[in-house]
């Protein structure tokens, strides 16, 4: 399950807001994999993974679901991973709400790797004795420790590489703050928008450089709250929750994420 090993590795697994439902959740991760810089210039995952998740089903059962974008180029397959406290209801074929839904971006070059790999990690779902441990984390670094030994549950068919990896990572001091911040090769911001009627949207940021480029940007308001997305000067704006105040004022929570390099997809 190299992919999913990657995910651990990369800091691609993320903690969703307590009252994100499917939709958000799917969402939300696919507007991670678009600013990945590999990704070819308006490729649409997030519409790509609601399409398919209209007509199928892709829980895994036991607290899984593992939906995919297929997409017609070669590039390495990647996924990211989602963990929510609560639960998510799913509709998973065994009624149980999901917790981590491991997504994939599966290019045509990938596609067996990718069979292969979801047929481990149903393998692993099997046969790991943590899985009620996993179910029951509170802490994403319990999580991340629980997958670890998930992967690790499959030792005879990973490869040495990927049992070094797992060393290396169970190596490494436990993050105490914001682990879902850590994506490799991106730059990632948590801001604040508030928007209201007739007035211009108030940002709030660290990053002085990202406020000013909000400031100016057309469109920001409208494109947060219809579509949880925004993207201007480098930067994808991804929405996490909203909460709505007096005065037909909104408070969005985002995530501002760019390449290293200052270029997205």
């Amino acid at each position: 399950m190299d992919s999913l090993l990657d995910a651990l590795q990369e800091g691609r697994l993320i903690e969703f807001p307590e009252d994100y439902d499917k939709e958000d959740s799917l969402r939300f991760l696919a507007h991670i994999l678009e600013a990945i810089p590999s990704l070819p210039a308006g490729t649409d995952v997030a519409e790509r993974i609601m399409a398919k998740e209209e007509p199928t089903k892709t829980s895994l059962g036991k607290g899984w679901a593992c939906p995919d974008a297929r997409v017609p180029f070669n590039e390495d397959l990647i996924c990211v991973v989602g963990w929510s406290p609560a639960g998510i209801d799913y509709g998973a074929p065994d009624g149980l709400p999901v917790r981590i839904i491991a997504m994939y971006l599966v290019p045509e070059n990938q596609r067996s790797n990718y069979l292969r790999e979801v047929s481990l990690l149903a393998k692993a779902l099997e046969i790991y004795p943590g899985l009620e441990n996993l179910n029951s984390a509170v802490k994403l670094n319990e999580v991340r420790d629980h997958l670890l030994d998930l992967i690790s549950s499959t030792k005879g068919t990973v490869g040495p590489d990927a049992r070094a990896r797992m060393i290396q990572l169970q190596a490494r001091p436990s993050v105490v703050e914001a682990p879902a911040y850590n994506l490799a090769n991106l730059v990632v911001e948590p801001v604040t928008i508030i928007i209201s009627t007739g007035i211009k949207p108030v940002v709030l940021a660290q990053d002085r450089q990202l406020v000013d480029m909000l400031d100016g940007s057309v469109g920001l308001a409208e494109g947060i709250a219809a579509q949880g997305m925004f993207q201007n000067g480098g930067w994808r704006i991804v929405k996490r929750r909203e909460a709505s105040f007096q005065a037909d004022r909104v408070l969005f929570d985002c995530l501002a994420i760019k390449a290293a390099d200052g270029k997205l997809a």
